[in-house]
C-alpha cells in the first residue's frame, strides 16, 4: 500500500529541511512526498524542490486549501497529512499502515522545548484526544483516500481545520492514537506564551467546543433545537465583522482577517441556532 505524504508549507525554510531529509527512505520504500506551497518568499521552494516527488506552487495560501490540493493529486491510498516543523520518529510509515484498519488516526505529540511546562502540555494534548478522538495537525493526522473523500476532506477554515474533519472522520468511527510520538516546534508556544496559547487552543479539542459549531451543525440535524423560553424573543448582539475591531486577542496570534473571518463564522452559527430554536411555554 502506497503512502501519500502532504506538507502545507508557507516561509518554513529554517524549519523543512529536516523532516524532508527524515522523508527521504520513506521515498525510497515506494512512499511519495508532496509539498504544497503556500506562496514563500523565503528559500522554502529551493530547498525543497529536490527532496519532494510533486511540489505544488498555485495553491493560494491557507492550510485547509493547501492540504486539500495536495489530496488531490496524491497516489497513495492513505493520505498522512504532516506541519512543516514535525519530526517523524523512524518507522513512521509502518505505524501509518499497520492501522489502515480503521484507516484513520494520529501519533502522539512531543513538544520540542525542554520545559516541564510544555512536556506536561503536550502529556494533557494526548490524554484529551486519546478521550475525545479529535486530532489536531500537529499530531500528524493519516486517513485512507477513501475515508478523507467521504467525509468531504478539510473545509476551507482559516484555522483548526484539522479538529473539524476529526469530528466528522470521527461519527464514522473512532481514530487509532498510535503512542509513538512526533516532535512538533514549541515555537508558537514559546512566541505567544505556554498559558496564553493553552486558553486559546485548549477548549477547541473538546466535543461541542465554540470554535466548531458554525462548521460542524449545518445540515447535520434534522429537527429544530427546542427551548424552555415562555413567551420569549430572541435578540442577537453582535459587533461589525471588521478587521482589527473583532477577536483582537485571538487576532494577535491569527492574524486580524482570519479573526475576522472566524468571528463571521460564529455570528452565522448564532443567527442559524436563533432561526431553527422553538420557544416553548
Amino acid at each position: 500500500m502506497q503512502l501519500s505524504i502532504i506538507i502545507p508549507a508557507i516561509d518554513e525554510a529554517d524549519t523543512i529541511g529536516v523532516l524532508l531529509q527524515q522523508l527521504q527512505p520513506l521515498r525510497r520504500r515506494g512512499h511519495e512526498v508532496i509539498l504544497v506551497d503556500g506562496g514563500s518568499t523565503d528559500a522554502t521552494v529551493a530547498l525543497a524542490g529536490p527532496l519532494v516527488d510533486r511540489l505544488l506552487l498555485t495553491t493560494p495560501a491557507g492550510r485547509a486549501r493547501q492540504m486539500n490540493a495536495g489530496a488531490e493529486v496524491a497516489k497513495g491510498q492513505m493520505l498522512w497529512f504532516l506541519h512543516a516543523d514535525s519530526s517523524i520518529p523512524a518507522g513512521a510509515d509502518a505505524y501509518v499502515l499497520d492501522n489502515a484498519t480503521p484507516a484513520w488516526g494520529r501519533f502522539a505529540i512531543r513538544l520540542s522545548g525542554n520545559s516541564l511546562l510544555l512536556r506536561s502540555v503536550a502529556g494533557l494534548m494526548n490524554l484529551r484526544s486519546s478521550i475525545t478522538g479529535i486530532a489536531t495537525g500537529d499530531q500528524g493526522l493519516f486517513v485512507s483516500r477513501s475515508m478523507f473523500d467521504r467525509a468531504g476532506g478539510y473545509a476551507d477554515l482559516p484555522l483548526m481545520e484539522d479538529v473539524d474533519l476529526s469530528k466528522r472522520l470521527k461519527r464514522m468511527q473512532r481514530p487509532v492514537c498510535v503512542p509513538h510520538a512526533l516532535t512538533t516546534s514549541s515555537r508558537r508556544w514559546e512566541k505567544h506564551g505556554v498559558v496564553r496559547m493553552i486558553l486559546l487552543m485548549w477548549p477547541c479539542g473538546w466535543p461541542g467546543s465554540w470554535v466548531f459549531r458554525p462548521h460542524a451543525w449545518p445540515g447535520t440535524m434534522a429537527e429544530p433545537l427546542s427551548y424552555r423560553f415562555p413567551g420569549g424573543r430572541i435578540l442577537v448582539f453582535a459587533k461589525a465583522p471588521l478587521a482589527g475591531q473583532v477577536k483582537t486577542r485571538l487576532a494577535a496570534v491569527i492574524g486580524d482577517r482570519a479573526a475576522a473571518t472566524l468571528y463571521t463564522q460564529l455570528m452565522q452559527e448564532t443567527v442559524h441556532t436563533a432561526v431553527r430554536a422553538v420557544l416553548r411555554r
